[in-house]
């Protein structure tokens, strides 16, 4: 017997705590009727889950895909106000995944897509340290002691960051424009462009080129592929130990 929350989380559909919000709101149903108390106990192996109307199994093929995301695309599954999803551009894909995290709508990279709910929490869990490499162009050129500030973590409204790995990659004195590359481990809501705020530099152009070892190495702006064996293997040793 499991809690239903764990074992749609580990179907993939969704982290414990969306499962858990899913269920409050009566969109989960066992065995055809609706399950709203969080805690429920089932045995998967007799009883039949559904979230949305749709039949889950955690015996569906694990698949992990990486993703060059280009501007303009929601890192969701679905928006209800019919904006286009990252989904979108996995034109041929047939198992149900879902974005690790979220790259804002104006932000490009990478972003992995998986049907592994246990990796997928694993990986977003803060204890982990799982790092995120940003190229950002922002405007002016940010003085030394103003990315001292970055580098040793800077207050923001929700909270002091952690301490960021930052170098100046390039300038464009025309554009009054710097590049600069930017490694964190923390997960906050537009944290790259909320630092940069916080320095009195706005962010003009936001790239992650790097999470959790994987880059977008062959990938065009749009393009994805399925991940190697390596690959997992790679990602299963980081949820497991949380080695960087």
């Amino acid at each position: 017997m499991e809690r239903l929350q764990k074992i749609i989380s580990q179907a993939g559909i969704a982290s414990r705590r969306a499962a858990e919000k899913l269920i409050v709101e009566g969109r989960v149903k066992v065995d055809g009727k609706v399950v709203t108390e969080l805690g429920t106990k089932i045995e998967e192996s007799v009883h039949e889950i559904a979230v949305d109307g749709t039949v889950i199994s955690r015996e569906e093929k694990r698949a992990y895909y990486i993703l060059n995301k280009p501007k303009g695309y929601l890192s969701t599954a679905k928006d209800e106000r019919g904006r286009k999803t990252v989904l979108d551009l996995l034109r041929g894909v047939k198992e149900r995944v879902y974005p690790v995290g979220r790259l804002d709508n104006n932000t490009e990279g990478v972003l992995l897509l998986t049907n592994d709910g246990a990796l997928m929490n694993s990986l977003l869990h803060p204890k982990y340290e799982i790092y995120k490499t940003y190229v950002a162009r922002v405007s002016g050129q940010p003085v030394e002691e103003a990315l001292d500030k970055l580098r040793a973590g800077i207050m923001l409204e929700d909270g002091p960051t952690a301490p960021a790995k930052v170098y100046v990659t390039g300038m464009d004195p025309m554009r009054d424009l710097t590049e600069i590359e930017v490694t964190i481990h923390e997960g906050r809501n537009r944290q790259v462009r909320r630092m940069f705020e916080a320095i009195k530099h706005d962010v003009k152009a936001l790239k992650r080129v790097e999470f959790a070892g994987l880059t977008l190495s062959g990938l065009r702006r749009g393009q994805y592929r399925e991940l190697t064996p390596r690959e997992i293997a790679h990602l299963q040793e980081f949820a497991s130990e949380g080695k960087k």
